[in-house]
C-alpha cells in the first residue's frame, strides 16, 4: 500500500533512504517524503506530491546531512495526493515525525477529541491524528516517546506499520506494526527499517520480522529491543534472506512487467524444483503430506483470495474438483469475512496472496481459524504475515514481483494449485498412478512450452498496434479458460486503462452480445479441448455481428484460423494445464497495448502492489 524505509548508522542516510523509496515505489507513488535529524539535532521534513524523483528534485537545495532518517512513498487512502497529505507528518510542536502504512479506523473520533484540546491539523490524513495523539499523551503524562506510543496504540483501532523520530534524539527510531508488514535489517553497526526486504538486501541479508502489536526501539550501537504494546519484552529470531540484488533490477528490459513475463519459464521451474522429481515419477508437497489426514478427511475446500489471486483460485476450483473430487468454493476474501459464512471444522481453507499481506485475506484467515478450519497458505514472500498465520502452506518461489500487475506470481500460483491437486489425488487414490505420472510429465514440459510462446513476442507487439486505440474489449473462454479470460481483461484494465470484461463464452448470448460491432475487439481462447466445438459456435456468432476476433488457438488448429481475424498460437497440452499457456499471450498483448498508449506500465494509476488495508 505505502512504502516505509528508515536508516540509522554511520553512513549518510539520505542516499540510502531515496534508493529505498525507489525500490518501494511499486507500493505507492502519488507522493513521497523524508524526515532527517541533522548533526545539530534539528528534525527536518521534506515532502511533495508526485514520484520519488520529484522528492529528489525538491530536496536539491535542502539540508540533507544526517545519519538517521525515515522516508515514505504513499498510495493515498485519506486525503487526496498533495503536499500536505504526504508523509512524514509533524506533531503540533514539530518535535516528533511519523510515517505510516495502514488505516486508523477510529481517527475521526480521536481527531475531534484532540481538536477540542486545542490541536490543529494541516492534513486530511489519519496519520497526522496518530502523531498528534502520541505527542498529547507524551506531554500529558511526562513520559518518553516509546511509552507514549504504547499508550496511544492502545487507543487505536486499525492497521499500522509506523516509524517515529524525535527532535534532539539522533540516536533512536521507534517502529511498530499491526496487520501491516515491517522488517528490520541488521547490519554492521547500522540498522534498516522497511516495508519489505527490497530496500535492505543491498546492505544486509539479516532481518527481523515484527509481529502484530510489537514495538521495536532501534538505537544506534545497540541491538533492537522489542516490546509489546503492553510492555512485555519479546525475542525475535534473526532470519537470513535468500533474496539477491539482481532480482530487483530490470536486467535490460524496459519494464519490470516485461522482465517478469519473460521470467516465467524460469520461475515455474523454481516453483516445481524439489517438489516434482527430475524423472517425473513423484511429487512431494510437505505442507500437504505433513497434514495428510486433514486433506483425506476434508469434505470441502474454500479458496480465499483477491484480484489476480482470485482468478488463480477459480482455476484451482476446476483442478481440485476434477482431479481430487472434493467440492470447492472460491470466495473474495473481502466478501467472505463480512457475510457470516458457514465454516465447518473439517473444512480446508486455501488462502492465496502474492504478498502474503493482503488485509482482507488475513482477516478471513483469522475468521476461519476461529471456526476450527485448517488453513493452507499460498504466497510468494517468505516471512510475510500469511505464512506466519496459517497452519501450513507452500511458497511459490518466484522472487520479487515489482510490476504492480501480477504475471509470474499468477502462473506460479496455478503451478502450486496443480501440484496440490495431484498430491491430494495420489493420497486419496482417486486417480490411477499412471495418470498422475502422465500429468506430472506434462507439467514438467510447461516451462519449455511457455518459452515457445514468448518467441512470438514480436508478432504480438505488432498485433497490439492495431488495437491500441480501442475503447472496450471483451474476453471469452470456457472451462479452465474462463478464469483466464477474466485475468486477461483485468490485465488490460490495470495497465492500459481500457475498459475490458471477461465472460464465459456461452454467456455472451445472455447480454454481452449486444455490445458486438465492428469496433469491438473480442479475445477468444479457442484451444483444442473438450469445449472446442462450442467455442467455434461462439466465434461464428461474433463474426455474424461484425465483431473483430483475436483468437488464442492450438498450433494444430485449422478451423478457428479460417474464421478469426487474428490468431496467436500456443502449444498443445492437457486441458487442466492450458491456463499456464493461454495466459502468456494475454499478458504480452496487454503489456504492448499499454506501452503503445504510453502508460506507466509498472506503476499504473491508483494501484499499488500490496493492498494492506481494506
Amino acid at each position: 500500500m505505502c512504502g516505509i524505509v528508515g536508516y540509522i548508522g554511520n553512513q549518510e542516510a539520505y542516499p540510502i533512504l531515496i534508493k529505498g523509496l525507489h525500490r518501494l515505489e511499486y507500493r505507492g507513488y502519488d507522493s513521497a517524503g523524508i524526515a532527517l535529524i541533522n548533526p545539530s539535532g534539528d528534525l527536518n521534513i521534506y515532502k511533495t506530491k508526485g514520484r520519488v524523483s520529484d522528492l529528489e528534485e525538491f530536496c536539491d537545495s535542502k539540508d540533507i546531512s544526517a545519519t538517521i532518517g525515515i522516508a515514505h512513498t504513499r498510495w493515498a487512502t485519506h486525503g487526496e495526493p498533495n503536499n500536505a497529505n504526504a508523509h512524514p507528518h509533524y506533531s503540533e510542536t514539530e518535535n516528533l515525525a511519523l510515517i505510516h502504512n495502514g488505516i486508523i479506523e477510529n481517527y475521526a473520533v480521536l481527531k475531534e477529541q484532540l481538536m477540542q484540546k486545542g490541536y490543529h491539523f494541516l492534513s486530511n490524513t489519519d496519520t497526522e491524528v496518530l502523531i498528534q495523539l502520541i505527542e498529547y499523551i507524551q506531554t500529558l503524562n511526562h513520559v518518553d516517546v516509546c511509552t507514549a506510543l504504547q499508550l496511544a496504540l492502545g487507543q487505536v483501532i486499525g492497521a499500522y506499520a509506523i516509524a517515529v523520530m524525535e527532535k534532539g534524539n539522533p540516536d533512536q527510531i521507534i517502529v511498530a506494526r499491526k496487520s501491516s508488514p515491517l522488517v528490520l535489517g541488521i547490519g554492521e553497526n547500522e540498522f534498516f527499517i522497511a516495508s519489505d526486504a527490497s530496500p535492505i538486501i543491498e546492505y544486509t541479508n539479516k532481518v527481523i520480522y515484527l509481529e502484530d502489536e510489537e514495538i521495536a526501539i532501534v538505537k544506534r550501537h545497540e541491538q533492537p529491543r522489542i516490546v509489546t504494546i503492553g510492555n512485555v519484552e519479546k525475542t525475535r529470531e534473526i532470519i537470513q534472506l535468500e533474496l539477491s540484488l539482481s532480482q530487483l533490477e530490470k536486467g535490460g528490459f524496459p519494464h519490470f512487467m516485461l522482465k517478469e513475463i519473460f521470467e516465467q519459464p524460469h520461475t515455474l521451474r523454481d516453483c516445481m524444483r524439489g517438489r516434482v522429481d527430475v524423472t517425473c515419477n513423484n511429487i512431494v508437497l510437505s505442507g500437504i503430506l505433513d497434514h495428510r489426514e486433514r486433506f483425506l478427511q476434508a469434505k470441502r475446500i474454500i479458496i480465499l483470495a483477491c484480484g489476480t489471486s482470485w482468478h488463480a483460485g477459480l482455476i484451482g476450483e476446476y483442478l481440485i474438483e476434477e482431479i481430487c473430487r472434493i467440492p470447492v468454493e472460491v470466495e473474495y476474501s473481502s466478501e467472505f469475512r463480512y457475510r457470516h459464512p458457514v465454516i465447518y471444522p473439517d473444512d480446508i481453507i486455501i488462502a492465496i496472496s502474492q504478498s502474503g499481506e493482503t488485509a482482507d485475506t488475513l482477516a478471513a484467515i483469522e475468521l476461519a481459524k476461529k471456526e476450527g478450519a485448517f488453513v493452507y497458505g499460498i504466497c510468494n514472500v517468505v516471512g510475510s504475515s500469511i505464512p506466519r498465520n496459517t497452519h501450513s502452506g507452500s511458497y511459490t518461489h518466484v522472487g520479487p514481483e515489482l510490476g504492480v500487475a501480477s504475471t509470474k506470481a499468477f502462473t506460479a500460483q496455478l503451478c502450486v494449485l496443480t501440484m496440490m491437486a495431484l498430491c491430494i489425488a495420489r493420497e486419496k487414490k482417486v486417480l490411477p498412478q499412471s495418470r498422475i505420472l502422465e500429468l506430472l510429465h506434462e507439467l514438467n514440459l510447461i516451462p519449455d512450452k511457455i518459452e515457445q510462446i514468448l518467441n512470438a513476442n514480436d508478432s504480438i507487439q505488432k498485433l497490439s498496434n492495431i488495437f491500441t486505440y480501442a475503447h472496450n474489449f471483451i474476453y471469452l473462454g470456457r472451462g479452465y479458460n474462463y478464469p483466464v479470460a477474466l485475468e486477461g481483461a483485468l490485465k488490460l484494465k490495470e495497465i492500459s486503462y481500457i475498459h475490458a470484461e471477461g465472460y464465459p463464452a456461452a454467456e455472451m448470448k445472455h447480454g454481452p452480445i449486444a455490445l458486438i460491432d465492428n469496433e469491438m475487439p473480442v479475445v477468444v481462447i479457442a484451444t483444442d479441448n473438450d469445449m472446442y466445438e462450442k467455442v467455434i459456435s461462439n466465434i461464428q456468432e461474433i463474426k455474424a455481428r461484425n465483431g473483430r476476433v483475436i483468437a488464442i488457438v492450438s498450433e494444430t488448429d485449422t478451423v478457428v484460423k479460417s474464421i478469426a481475424d487474428y490468431v496467436i498460437e500456443v502449444p498443445a497440452t492437457e486441458d487442466c494445464f492450458e491456463p499456464l499457456l493461454t495466459t502468456i499471450p494475454l499478458q504480452l498483448l496487454s503489456y504492448h497495448i499499454a506501452v503503445n498508449k504510453r502508460r506507466d506500465v509498472d506503476m499504473p494509476r491508483n494501484l499499488a502492489k500490496s493492498v494492506t488495508v481494506e
